[in-house]
């Protein structure tokens, strides 16, 4: 029973942020109908702007924070000012496959830059408590704790106000990676953007609730083939899990089938 309890603390760690990563996904496609496959690779530069301040720069959790938010912000109003805008009234392919060319850009740049791992030193003290022999660290509980809050005033300013917003979810979601797995890697966008977008698609892309259900759902699932299949497994487990739900439920757990005229 204590082995269980302490993979679902990891399910929840693990899910908090592709939650938050699939949000960005999701809002991108709920206000433009673009999907932008760049998203994952500005979540990696917000890992890396994490890396940057805490390592050279010597900031604290907090303006760390602040930094990989500004930073993937600008990054991220400047690629669709010159890359995304011109192609407004464009053929939606276009759209796509600027994004795609987006991504690999900002992959081999960063390659360039620093093309081996990194560790992260941890900007805040982990502190390890033993409750009911489930091991619980302060780093977990900043992660999860911080994602939540993230998503639930996201939901919050969504539904209940008229404001428009833009977030900067990769910044955020960069940081909590940067401090639950300390090692980074130039190739750390392609594989979480791209399982924050299974997470998305999962719960109903568009959808800001599906899009924290998917995630969490995406993070149950691979501690689970961790805990009872090899760890190679995981990824194949993972798109298996998207293949069967486009077969059964193509617009996801919480989406709704849209008619569109031709």
């Amino acid at each position: 029973m204590t082995y269980l309890l302490q993979q679902a603390l990891n399910a929840l760690q693990l899910g908090s942020i592709y939650a938050l990563i699939a949000l960005g996904y999701t809002m991108v496609y709920g206000i433009l109908t673009m999907i932008n496959f760049a998203h994952g690779d500005l979540f990696m530069v917000g890992a890396f702007l994490c890396f940057i301040s805490v390592l050279l720069l010597k900031l604290s959790f907090v303006p760390t924070l602040l930094v990989s938010m500004l930073g993937t912000a600008l990054l991220g109003v400047t690629i669709e000012r010159l890359a995304y805008k011109p192609l407004r009234r464009a053929p939606r392919v276009s759209a796509i496959i600027t994004a795609l060319g987006v991504g690999l850009f900002l992959e081999n740049f960063t390659l360039a830059l620093s093309p081996y791992p990194k560790h992260i030193p941890s900007a805040i003290p982990n502190v390890t408590w033993i409750v009911g022999g489930v091991s619980i660290s302060s780093l977990q509980i900043v992660v999860i704790a911080l994602s939540l809050v993230l998503m639930v005033l996201l939901d919050l300013v969504v539904r209940r106000t008229m404001v428009g917003i833009g977030t900067s979810l990769g910044g955020v979601a960069g940081v909590l990676y940067g401090l639950a797995y300390p090692v980074i890697d130039p190739y750390m966008g392609i594989v979480v953007g791209w399982k924050a977008f299974i997470s998305a698609v999962v719960g109903g892309i568009g959808n800001i609730r599906g899009a924290m259900i998917g995630g969490y759902i995406l993070g149950a699932v691979e501690i689970l083939v961790v805990v009872f299949l090899p760890s190679t497994y995981r990824d194949f487990v993972a798109f298996t899990m998207l293949l069967v739900l486009l077969v059964f439920r193509p617009y996801g757990i919480l989406g709704k089938p849209a008619v569109q005229k031709v």
